[in-house]
């Protein structure tokens, strides 16, 4: 079995990070630069970093405080939000990211994952995808949650796979903030469909989910979460402590 990771998950608006509750009612959290700080110091396997307004204001990304955060740690970071170019990865990743999450970019122009694979790698593209059940189906989301573009999720998926995305980002608008777990649904669903590291995002409530996510998917990659780490509602030496208790690999 793979060693699975724990990802904290930094959703930026206006330089600070917020959180909501299926994508909707923001409110403050945190700075970025000390909260990156923190899971860095505080067993985090790596950290990803969305500015989670910049697709749907049609602007770049934050670039100062990204540059902030990324000589503040000493793990990877994965960086997205109005990534529509490969300038755009160009330009996060000399701000200090080591992958470049892209989605609205990649809805619009899908040969964007293919021209950044090509020059920077499959590993530094991560293809993060909204999905959420619409008549019987998983649709994938646009602007944050915001729209439905009417294509369904796992065939998108396997489209950008195979293009060159080197892990994907499954975030289930269903479940996000509700913490009541994991969508395993969708996420096997996905893990079923693709050869390349899956990661689950939306739904952890407890150090329960995350062991239910890793033994009813074993080829899961890692379990992604905002609200329960940033409110110190599960602390990650703990979480990772309870996931060796049952049999499942991290790294302490």
């Amino acid at each position: 079995m793979i060693t699975k990771r724990i990802i904290p998950c930094l959703d930026v608006r206006a330089g600070r990070v917020v959180k909501g509750v299926n994508f909707e009612g923001l409110s403050d959290v945190s700075s970025p630069v000390e909260l990156a700080r923190y899971y860095s110091d505080n067993g985090a396997d790596e950290l990803v970093f969305y500015d989670i307004t910049a697709s749907f204001e049609g602007r770049q990304l934050f670039t100062d405080i990204l540059r902030e955060v990324a000589s503040t740690i000493f793990i990877p970071l994965t960086v997205g939000g109005g990534i529509n170019t490969v300038d755009d990865f160009d330009r996060v990743l000399k701000c200090g990211a080591d992958k470049v999450s892209v989605n609205s970019g990649a809805i619009r122009n899908p040969s964007l994952v293919y021209e950044a694979a090509q020059k920077y790698g499959d590993q530094c593209v991560v293809l993060s995808v909204d999905a959420k059940r619409v008549d019987g189906e998983f649709r994938v989301f646009a602007k944050g949650g915001r729209e439905d573009t009417g294509m369904e999720a796992i065939s998108w998926i396997k489209r950008c796979v195979g293009m060159g995305a080197g892990e994907v980002v499954v975030n289930s608008i269903d479940t996000d903030g509700v913490k009541k777990g994991f969508d395993i649904e969708m996420l096997r669903a996905v893990c079923d469909a693709v050869n390349v590291p899956v990661i689950a995002s939306g739904g952890a409530g407890g150090t329960a989910d995350f062991v239910k996510l890793f033994k009813n998917i074993p080829d899961i990659d890692a379990g992604l979460a905002a609200s329960i780490f940033h409110f110190g509602e599960v602390a990650i030496p703990d979480l990772k402590r309870e996931l060796r208790d049952n049999d499942i690999i991290v790294r302490l």
